[in-house]
C-alpha cells in the first residue's frame, strides 16, 4: 500500500491511497466466501460455489465492492497511522479506482480521504516557568464565617411580622404575564433573600414585604418556555420567618462537634478553612498553568469540530442550528475545543495514563453529579460509546497536575508552595510501581488472569492529582 499528503489547511489533510491488486487478494476470497454462502446455485453446496460461477451470478464487479467495503476501514486507519497525524472527525472517503472487473485480473484500488486532524504545534518549556498564587490567610473574620454556617445548621426558623430583610426566608407565590396573558405560575416556594439564585429584581421586590403583600416586577425568565423572554411578574411572600442561630458558647460547641469548648472548635474551623485554602491554591496553579499554556501555543480551532460541538449543545436545549443562541455561545465552545486539543497534546508529552479504578471512580462521582445509581449510568455510558470520551477527560486533568511538577508556584508573599499533596511525586509514583510488582509475582498473574491492567507510570497520583486538576 502506498499513501500520500497533501494539506489542505492547518487542520485538514487529504490522503490518497493505491492498494495493488494483490494486497487485496485475501479480502477478494474473504468476499468471494460470503456472498458464496449467501446464494444457491443448482449444483453446488452452499458456501462452496466456485468463483467463476459466482461471478457468473452476481457479477465480479459485486464481488470487488465487498472486498473493498470491507477493507476500506483498515486501509484508511493504517494509512492515517503512517501520516503520523491525528484525526478528530469520521473521514470522508472517496474510492476513484476499482481493481478490473472485466478482462484480466489485476490493477489497483485508489482511494482518497479528507479528514479533519489535530493541528500540530510545540508545547513550551515548564521547568522555568514561575506561577503565582495567593498566600494562605486565615483571617478571624473567616473563622466566624464557617462558626455562622454551622451555627445555621443548628438554627431555627421563625415567622414575624416586620417587614423582609436580607437573609429571611420566604415562601413565595410567584406569577408571569406576557401582553397580559399569564404564562408561567408557582407557588409554595421557599427562598431566602439575597441568595440571587432565582429572578433578577426577586430581591429587591421582596425586601419590604410583609406576609400577604405582594410586588410586581418586570424581569427576563430563566426557564420554561418563554425563557429569555420579558415578563411582569407578581411575587406574593405568604410567609416571612428569621433564622434564629443559637449562642456560639461551650454548649454550643459540644452540641455540634466534639469539643467541649468554643475556643477549641474555634480552632478546628481555623484549620479547616487553611486546609480549603490550601486546596484552592492547587485549583489556582492549575488554572494558571492552564492560562499560561494557552498563551504560549498558537494554533487554529478546526471549524468542524466547533460547529459539532454547537449543534449538540442546541440539540441538548432542544433548539435548531439555526438558532441565535449558537453565536452566542461559539466563542466558548471554540474555547473548550481549543483546551481539549490543548490538554490531549500535554497528556501525550508526559504518558499520561488512566488506570481502571481512576475511571471506575470518575464514573461514580459522575453519576451522583446526575443523581442517577451508579451501575445504570455505567450501563447507558458504555451503551452511548462515551466510555472513551470519559478517559480522555480524566487524562487532561491528570496532565495538568502532573505538569505542575514541573514548575515553581510561590505565594503572594514569595514563599514556594508544596502542591504534592494534590499532585502527587515521582518519588511516590515510583514507590507504588515497587509495590505493584512485589504484589502481582509472575505465579499470581498467570494464576489470577489479565482481567485487570497495570496503572501507568504517571497514575500513582491519581487519588489525589484529579482533585486539583478538575476541581472547579
Amino acid at each position: 500500500m502506498k499513501s500520500t499528503v497533501e494539506s489542505l489547511d492547518p487542520a485538514r489533510i487529504k490522503l490518497t491511497v493505491e492498494v495493488p491488486y494483490e494486497e487485496l487478494q485475501p479480502s477478494l476470497e474473504a468476499a468471494y466466501k460470503e456472498i458464496g454462502s449467501q446464494i444457491q446455485v443448482p449444483g453446488f453446496r452452499r458456501g462452496h460455489v466456485p468463483n467463476r460461477i459466482i461471478d457468473q451470478r452476481v457479477g465480479r464487479g459485486v464481488v470487488i465492492q465487498e472486498a473493498v467495503n470491507n477493507q476500506l476501514p483498515e486501509l484508511y486507519r493504517e494509512a492515517i497511522t503512517e501520516s503520523g497525524r491525528v484525526p478528530l472527525d469520521q473521514p470522508e472517503l472517496e474510492v476513484t479506482e476499482l481493481p478490473n472487473v472485466t478482462g484480466a485480473q489485476g490493477g489497483q484500488l485508489v482511494f482518497d480521504a479528507e479528514v479533519t486532524v489535530r493541528p500540530e504545534f510545540d508545547l513550551p518549556d515548564l521547568s522555568a516557568v514561575e506561577l503565582t498564587v495567593d498566600a494562605v490567610e486565615v483571617a478571624d473574620e473567616d473563622v466566624e464565617s464557617e462558626l455562622d454556617s454551622l451555627r445555621a445548621r443548628f438554627g431555627s426558623l421563625k415567622p414575624v411580622k416586620r417587614k423582609a430583610k436580607t437573609g429571611d426566608f420566604v415562601t413565595i407565590d410567584l406569577t408571569a404575564v406576557i401582553d397580559g396573558e399569564e404564562v408561567d405560575s408557582a407557588s409554595g416556594i421557599s427562598y431566602e433573600i439575597g441568595k440571587g439564585n432565582m429572578l433578577k429584581g426577586l430581591d429587591t421586590a421582596l425586601r419590604g414585604l410583609k406576609a400577604e403583600e405582594s410586588a410586581t416586577f418586570t424581569t427576563t425568565l430563566a426557564g420554561g418556555e418563554h425563557e429569555g423572554e420579558e415578563a411582569e411578574v407578581t411575587v406574593t411572600a405568604t410567609a416571612v420567618k428569621q433564622r434564629d442561630l443559637p449562642e456560639a458558647d461551650d454548649a454550643f460547641a459540644q452540641e455540634a462537634s466534639e469539643f467541649d469548648t468554643i475556643e477549641e472548635l474555634r480552632e478546628d474551623l481555623r484549620t479547616q478553612v487553611a486546609a480549603r485554602k490550601t486546596g484552592d491554591q492547587a485549583v489556582a496553579a492549575r488554572d494558571a498553568l492552564l492560562e499560561h499554556l494557552r498563551s504560549q501555543v498558537d494554533f487554529e480551532v478546526p471549524e468542524s469540530l466547533v460547529a459539532r460541538e454547537i449543534k449538540q449543545h442546541l440539540s441538548a436545549e432542544g433548539k435548531n442550528e439555526d438558532d441565535p443562541h449558537a453565536e452566542e455561545i461559539r466563542e466558548e465552545v471554540a474555547t473548550g475545543v481549543r483546551d481539549q486539543i490543548l490538554l490531549d497534546v500535554l497528556a501525550e508529552s508526559l504518558e499520561v495514563g488512566v488506570g481502571q479504578d481512576e475511571l471506575f471512580d470518575f464514573l461514580i462521582q459522575t453519576a451522583q453529579q446526575y443523581g442517577m445509581e451508579p451501575g445504570q449510568f455505567m450501563q447507558g455510558a458504555q451503551r452511548a460509546g462515551q466510555i472513551p470520551a470519559f478517559v480522555s477527560e480524566i487524562a487532561r486533568n491528570k496532565s495538568l497536575a502532573l505538569a505542575l511538577r514541573q514548575v515553581t508556584v510561590k505565594d503572594s508573599a514569595g514563599e514556594e508552595v508544596d502542591l504534592t499533596e494534590f499532585i502527587g511525586s515521582e518519588e511516590a509514583d515510583a514507590e507504588a510501581r515497587a509495590a505493584e510488582e512485589q504484589v502481582t509475582s509472575p505465579v499470581d498473574a498467570d494464576a489470577e488472569g489479565s482481567g485487570s491492567s497495570p496503572s501507568s507510570a504517571s497514575s500513582a497520583s491519581a487519588d489525589s492529582a484529579p482533585s486539583a486538576a478538575s476541581a472547579e
